[in-house]
């Protein structure tokens, strides 16, 4: 008896591009990637429809969604995510969050420190498995098997393999992961009052 391939739509916006892949099990149907510094938020649903009409296919035939949780750009991270669950609920499909850790480690069977660069000469890595991910300085990693992530296509086409291989497991929705706090701070100034 054949099993039907899960066909998995996956995106990814947590650094400066719109990332889109669609696979059917580890088959890339389409793949789009788009560099860009601002203006996900209003590329993204466009682009993944673009996805879909590449593959001829619905947005009723995905058996899930795959999508980049982070590291990376906080603003990107919540545009990505927020979409995946908004999109899980309307379609009643699971939404799979997928680290770049994940996602970089992939296809590596040797042991190695998945890395994602950051802001000011400095990385995002996951030193273990079972440990939490760290921000450190790009050259206190020098001298370690450091792999970071490939072309934003393979990244994006990576998520969608491991959303299809965890797809069938998920009872929570997806959460961004956050290393650092945000770069903006809250206002200084005190908050209007409201008149009646």
């Amino acid at each position: 008896m054949k099993t039907k391939l899960p066909i998995i739509l996956s995106f990814d916006t947590s650094g400066a591009y719109c990332a889109a892949a669609l696979c059917r099990g580890h088959t890339v149907l389409s793949c789009r990637v788009e560099y860009m510094k601002r203006g996900q938020a209003e590329r993204l649903i466009p682009l993944l429809q673009e996805i879909l009409d590449d593959a001829v296919l619905e947005w009723t035939h995905l058996d899930a969604i795959g999508v980049g949780v982070g590291p990376g750009n906080f603003t990107g991270i919540r545009i990505s995510v927020s979409t995946a669950r908004g999109l899980a609920l309307g379609l009643k499909i699971p939404a799979v969050g997928v680290s770049t850790f994940e996602a970089v480690s992939l296809d590596i069977p040797s042991p190695h420190v998945p890395a994602v660069p950051a802001p000011r000469d400095h990385l995002y890595v996951l030193p273990q498995a079972s440990e939490a991910p760290l921000l450190v300085a790009a050259n206190f990693v020098s001298d370690l098997p450091v792999h970071l992530p490939p072309s934003a296509d393979t990244l994006v086409t990576n998520m969608a393999k491991v959303a299809a291989l965890r797809h069938e497991d998920i009872t929570k929705p997806p959460v961004p992961l956050y290393i650092k706090p945000a770069d903006a701070a809250p206002s200084r100034d005190l908050a209007p009052i409201i008149l009646e």
